[in-house]
């Protein structure tokens, strides 16, 4: 099961957040050779998705980052959303590792 973790986010600011993958019996998970993939959705049945920007932060010590830049969280409207990080093995096995809810808060001075 994933873990829970909401985020905040300010529209028109980048948002940089590293989070640590842990398996199923709470250790942490090494990540060598893992890819990671983490979408923004109004809802679950949602067509539109913003992409975080993903890497595998410290592939050891199970670190991933995800990134949204300025410009990316200037053009979602504020409210409530829905995320997850979704990591896949070498051999292809994904896993959910982590979701939540996402804030935006509405941005009030524009440079």
């Amino acid at each position: 099961m994933a873990a829970i973790s909401n985020l905040y986010i300010d529209a028109g600011s980048t948002f940089n957040a590293i989070v640590t993958v842990r398996g199923t019996d709470g250790n942490v998970l090494n990540l060598t050779g893992f890819s990671v993939a983490s979408q923004i959705k109004k809802s679950y049945g949602s067509l539109v998705a913003y992409d975080f920007i993903t890497s595998i932060y410290d592939a050891p010590s199970g670190r991933v980052k995800i990134t949204l830049p300025a410009a990316t969280s200037s053009a979602i409207k504020p409210g409530r959303y829905l995320y997850d990080i979704e990591i896949t093995a070498p051999s292809l096995e994904k896993l959910r590792a982590v979701e939540g809810l996402v804030i935006i808060t509405p941005e009030i001075t524009k440079i």
